[in-house]
Parts: structure tokens; sequence; C-alpha cells
């Protein structure tokens, strides 16, 4: 949270010192997208109007402010997945939808199996809900200003395709590293998981090609952030540890409780 509201201190310094005007007019095109542009503007104006170098600050900026509901979003998800193969069973002990007294019954015994494990099923829904007008303000505000695709950076110009296809490249590989990280850290894998984590990077490279290079930078920059905090807050590897260690305990309390029922019985 502290990091949090420091990104967006930030951002609100960057947008009041920026001294230009922005384009749009209306709440969302005029005060929205425009304070967006303002912000990303102001960054690149410390910089000596390096329009790319502002871009991958000002997007680091974004997804450092929504991080918490990111945190939080993963937590209610982790909890779900752990939940889910019970779910599974008691879909399976009640089978029948079309029975008032089996879906009444399957809905109570899922509700007292959230309860117990402490989880909201729609709990994760609501960062999703605040997390993408911000992030779809970043990507319109990169968009909709013109000024932000003049000039070059590093290799290539703002204004036009990457036709190194580097970028495009970049950020189908860093969204398939985030997607296949969070997939290999699933208790269970199914088909649409599956079809997503290697559909996503080709729609991503599709779109890159398709549009400025200050675009496409912006979904590198954020994708890869995206990686670093999938393996900081969702390591699969420790979520997977972690997952063995709980097995391995229960069945050491199964296997106690049944030989504490032999010694009653001799």
């Amino acid at each position: 949270m502290v990091t949090a509201g420091l990104a967006l201190l930030v951002m609100i310094i960057a947008g009041v010192t920026y001294q230009g005007a922005t384009p749009g007019t209306g709440f969302w095109n005029g005060v929205i997208i425009g304070n967006f542009a303002r912000a990303l503007l102001g960054v690149s104006a410390w910089f000596g109007d390096n329009y790319g170098l502002g871009i991958i600050i000002f997007t680091v900026l974004i997804r450092t402010l929504i991080l918490p509901l990111m945190v939080y979003q993963t937590s209610s998800m982790l909890k779900m997945q752990e939940v889910a193969p019970a779910i599974q069973k008691l879909q399976a002990k009640y089978p029948n939808r079309k029975d008032p007294e089996q879906v009444q019954q399957l809905q109570t015994e899922t509700n007292a199996l959230y309860k117990q494990a402490g989880v909201n099923p729609f709990a994760s829904l609501i960062p999703l809900l605040v997390q993408m007008p911000i992030l779809i303000a970043l990507y319109q505000s990169i968009f909709n200003t013109k000024v932000l695709r003049t000039g070059t950076f590093l290799w290539f110009q703002l204004g036009q395709h990457d036709h190194t296809f580097i970028l495009p490249i970049l950020a189908a590989l860093f969204t398939f590293a985030s997607s296949y990280l969070v997939m290999m850290g699933q208790p269970e894998r199914n088909t649409m998981t599956s079809t997503m984590t290697y559909a996503m990077p080709v729609m991503i490279f599709l779109f890159a090609i398709n549009v400025p290079s200050a675009l496409s930078l912006y979904w590198v920059i954020s994708n890869a952030y995206q990686v670093v905090q999938t393996w900081t807050i969702q390591n699969p590897f420790k979520i997977r540890a972690d997952r063995a260690a709980r097995k391995s305990a229960e069945k050491a309390r199964e296997r106690a409780i049944r030989k504490a029922k032999r010694s009653k019985k001799h």
C-alpha cells in the first residue's frame, strides 16, 4: 500500500507540473484520459521529452498503483483453486440440476465449504472491476495522444509499427510466461486454461504488429511487470511445495487417527 501510494503521488506531481495541453472533452476523454495523458507527458518531460522512457516509467507506476488490488485478487483466486476439487466432488454428488432438492443441497454444502475455507467466490471480481478501467485509461491515453507517438526510442519509431517484430515478440513471450506460471500453480488443469495460455500470446502478437510501437512498448512493459508480479506473489513452485506439505500433513493426521483407532480396539 505504501508503494502504491508513492506511485500515485509521483503521478499526481507529474500531472500538476506538466504545462502543456491534452486532447479530449467530456468526463472520460477529457477528465480521465486527459489526466492520464498529462501525468504521462509530465513524466516524459522530466527526461527531456523522451516519450518512450515516459511510457515505460508511467506503465510501471500504474502497475504499482494497482498492485494491492492484484495481490488481493491473487489471494482470492488461490483460495478458490484449493477448494475447486472439493466443489467438483459436491457437483458429482448432486448431479441432477433439475431436481430442486439436489440443487438446494448443493448450494447449501457449497456455501458451507466456502465459509469453512474462508473463501468469498465474488471477492476476486471486485479488484478486476476496479483495475480494468485504469488499464483501459492508460491504453487510451497512449493511443489518443499523438505527441506520445512522435520521436524514436531505441531502435523504433514510436508512431510506426516495429518492423523488426522485436516488440511484438517480447510482448507475446512475456504474456506466455505470466500465463504459464499461473497455470503451473493450479491444482488441476482444464482445457480452457491451457487453451488461453497458448492463445493469448498469439493474440497479443497479432495486435502488437498492427499498432504503433508506443502501444507495443506499453504491452511489453506491462506484461514484463506481470511476470515479475506473478513470480513474486504467485510463485508456482512455492504453491506446489505448500500444497504437497498440506497433503503430507493431512495423510499423517489420517494415519495417526487410524493408529489410534486400532490401539483402542486392542
